[in-house]
């Protein structure tokens, strides 16, 4: 059986690794304090599907909510995140999980999961940019799905 655990943490090591900033898996992520620019990787809704009620070797079809923030520097009094750092936020997010070489089709970043293949990447839904200008955050919630089976 494909440990959902172990897909998500090797989800948000993709992530991390592929964009350079911090993934926080559900929460803030831990790090530089006046970081202006993260990740929350949030594991959402999955399905079994493939084998027999009787075999442990299902296919799993997840599906991670990714919030860009872009926000304040703690260090300077007044500044507020920016709609185009949390675009490119999410553009990064997009091209780490989607993007494929052109020569080869194959995954950009591979994700790496022992004993399991991942099948399909797809961006499921993107209800865009919101913010709170209270605070002076800007987010951007994307979500995707993936296609997993034992290798």
């Amino acid at each position: 059986m494909i440990e959902r655990r172990t897909a998500t943490n090797a989800l948000a090591a993709l992530l991390g690794t592929a964009t350079g900033l911090p993934v926080g898996r559900g929460v803030l992520p831990t790090g530089p304090a006046n970081a202006t620019a993260y990740y929350v990787l949030t594991p959402l809704g999955s399905t079994l599907s493939g084998a027999p009620w009787a075999d442990m070797n299902e296919d799993l079809s997840l599906v991670v909510q990714v919030t860009s923030v872009s926000a304040p520097d703690k260090t300077r009094p007044g500044t507020a995140g920016t709609l185009e750092q949390v675009e490119g936020l999410a553009d990064k997010a997009r091209a780490a999980f989607l993007a494929r070489n052109p020569a080869t089709g194959q995954w950009t970043n591979p994700l790496t999961i022992t004993g399991v293949r991942c099948m399909c990447r797809e961006l499921e839904t993107e209800p865009g940019a919101m913010n709170d200008p209270a605070d002076g955050i800007i987010s951007y919630v994307q979500r995707f799905r993936f296609d997993l089976t034992p290798a």
